[in-house]
């Protein structure tokens, strides 16, 4: 062990008792898919059907919480803190981040598309009431940014520089309710005079016994709290599965009752209960034998692209944000390359990418966000101020490396279809609803073009689309998955927006089951880039080889070092956790358990 790596470790441990988080309900094993690898060896659509089957415990969340009626209060604090010109924050980090991202742009879409007629007596500027904080800035939409959500000082810092106020509303989002960069942005709110919800997935009694920061959050009269918690996540500490699909209903629920409010329609109260049945008749949907064999279809496409060590590429529109947000969280999740930049010739190629029908990206990426990228662009005298010296130099590191010139270079327009050829063996995957026909049936059609140009260089291809029916003459593919959503009329299609994250994680998860990254339903590949996944990494380790947690910690830091120039360039390197295993149990070295590990 290297004296760096030990100093690391030491350094962690010294503070570990406010990041072990095993006593968590979002740390817990899932009971319905607590065997989900060995069903997905055998029957890919009944290990879907487990997935979905967990996906009940969002629904019936979201029936308690229409009973207590307190998304009509909600409504009411929101919509009097944008008539008196407030705004509304939404913080993250992480797969709240990315959450976070997505409602500012399904707001911000809607009032795109509204009419002087159509928008009532609304404000002119609807459209830029909402903001989005996500830990690391925009950049980190694409991959995490290391260090920035266990800073609560950075928290506070984002949401300042936009400039909160006593007018607004923040709904600071944390799926486990301990994230210090959360916990910060709800602080500065409360700081500035704000209207702060937060919002969470854990019981309160659990989390004010193990985490001092989440109780004196819980224990703040002047913070409001929503508690959804479902249970453990269906891939145990996964948190992007259950404990943000619940997290996006709500906060759709509430942004549409508002919606309508301020276009003067006044039927706001009737939302709760009509998204509710929507939503449990979607789900039902998602569980017929019609839509799992279709999903295994996709997932078994995927699954032979990827291990034949082939790419693919999904191409969406409309629903741009809401792919990104499931590939992008593929990379921390199973340790799969992360999106790479067009120009970086030393990184992996990424499994997975996706492209939009905007010629340039910088309008791909205000397509994506409704708004031009905004990133994390600190000086040196500031963060300064915000850490002191002995971080210094490693966070101003990381913050070189999300710039908005940066996030740029992740060409995600048709000016990045040069740097990422679809050739024999490779797969795309178009993303659409119903109300995108004019991008499917013609010949010239974003949607169309792209899978026949796909098909004709011999990659394999396939259509997700979410409908109230199926569509006719769809283009010939490899797969396609229909998947039926309920005609609800609703301003933000919220429910729509649900359906694609529940079907596009399952998607992805059995997808990686069945690729060996998850052992039962635990992620055996996750990458501990912050601190609270060090603390997961730690225990994993030590449960699998009956090491205490100190000597597993050290073991963890120790394999970092060993795989971390590879970490930091984007190439491909073996999951930590599983080195640090088998290293153990059959005395290995590194090199000797990566090539145990990666068949090398």
């Amino acid at each position: 062990m290297s004296l760096t790596s030990q100093k690391r470790s030491e350094d962690f441990l010294k503070i570990s008792s406010q990041f072990k988080l095993g006593a968590l309900v979002t740390e817990s094993s899932h009971p319905v898919t607590a065997n989900l690898s060995d069903v997905a060896k055998d029957n890919t659509a009944a290990a879907l059907k487990l997935l979905f089957e967990a996906d009940g415990d969002v629904i019936q969340k979201f029936r308690d919480f229409v009973k207590t009626g307190n998304a009509e209060r909600i409504r009411q604090t929101v919509l009097e803190s944008l008539k008196n010109g407030g705004r509304i924050f939404f913080t993250g980090c992480g797969s709240t981040g990315r959450l976070s991202i997505l409602l500012d742009s399904v707001w911000r879409d809607f009032w795109r598309r509204q009419t002087p007629a159509s928008r009532g007596a609304a404000p002119a500027d609807s459209e830029n009431r909402t903001f989005s904080v996500m830990a690391g800035g925009d950049f980190a939409l694409i991959k995490s940014v290391e260090g920035f959500e266990d800073f609560t000082a950075f928290g506070k810092r984002q949401i300042a520089d936009l400039g909160v106020s006593s007018k607004d509303v923040v709904f600071a989002i944390t799926e486990g309710g301990e994230t210090s960069f959360v916990i910060g942005t709800a602080w500065q709110g409360v700081e500035a005079k704000a209207k702060v919800y937060f919002v969470y997935n854990n019981p309160d009694d659990i989390l004010c016994e193990h985490v001092q920061r989440s109780r004196e959050v819980i224990d703040e009269p002047r913070i409001e709290k929503i508690n959804l918690t479902t249970g453990p996540m269906s891939i145990t500490g996964s948190t992007r599965m259950q404990a943000t699909s619940i997290q996006l209903a709500v906060m759709l629920t509430v942004l549409e009752m508002v919606a309508r409010e301020l276009i003067g329609r006044g039927d706001a109260a009737v939302v709760p209960g009509q998204f509710l049945s929507a939503l449990e008749n979607a789900h039902t949907a998602l569980n017929s034998p019609e839509v799992l064999n279709a999903l295994a279809g996709l997932v078994a496409l995927e699954e032979s692209t990827y291990r034949s060590g082939h790419k693919n590429s999904y191409f969406a529109d409309r629903f741009g944000i809401d792919v990104l947000t499931d590939t992008t969280e593929r990379s921390p999740t199973y340790c799969t390359p992360p999106f790479r930049k067009f120009d970086d010739k030393n990184a992996s190629e990424s499994w997975a990418y996706l492209f939009l029908p905007q010629t340039e990206t910088t309008a791909a990426w205000e397509q994506i966000l409704k708004r031009p990228a905004r990133c994390v662009e600190w000086g040196e005298a500031d963060v300064r101020k915000l850490i002191g010296e002995d971080a210094l130099g490693r966070t101003m590191e990381t913050i070189r490396k999300i710039s908005r010139a940066e996030l740029m270079r992740f060409k995600i327009g048709l000016d990045g279809l040069p740097y990422r050829i679809l050739k024999n063996g490779d797969c795309a995957v178009a993303v659409m609803s119903e109300t995108e026909k004019d991008s499917i049936m013609p010949p010239t059609g974003f949607f169309r073009a792209q899978l026949n140009a796909a098909r004709a260089a011999g990659a394999k291809t396939s259509w997700i689309y979410f409908g109230t029916s199926p569509m006719d003459g769809l283009p010939p593919a490899t797969n396609t998955v229909f998947v039926p959503v309920p005609e609800t009329g609703f301003l933000l299609d919220g429910v729509t927006r649900v359906a694609v994250k529940l079907v596009m994680n399952a998607l992805s998860t059995c997808t990686m089951v069945r690729l060996g990254r998850v052992m039962g339903n635990t992620m055996i590949w996750l990458v501990p880039s912050n601190l609270k996944l060090i603390d997961r990494s730690t225990r994993y380790i030590s449960k699998l080889t009956g090491l205490d947690y100190a000597p597993a910690n050290q073991l963890l830091f120790e394999v970092i070092e060993y795989v971390e120039p590879r970490m930091k360039s984007d190439r491909a390197y073996p999951p930590v956790v599983g080195v640090s295993v088998l290293r153990t149990k059959e005395r290995l070295t590194n090199e000797e358990a990566e090539k145990r590990l990666i068949g090398s």
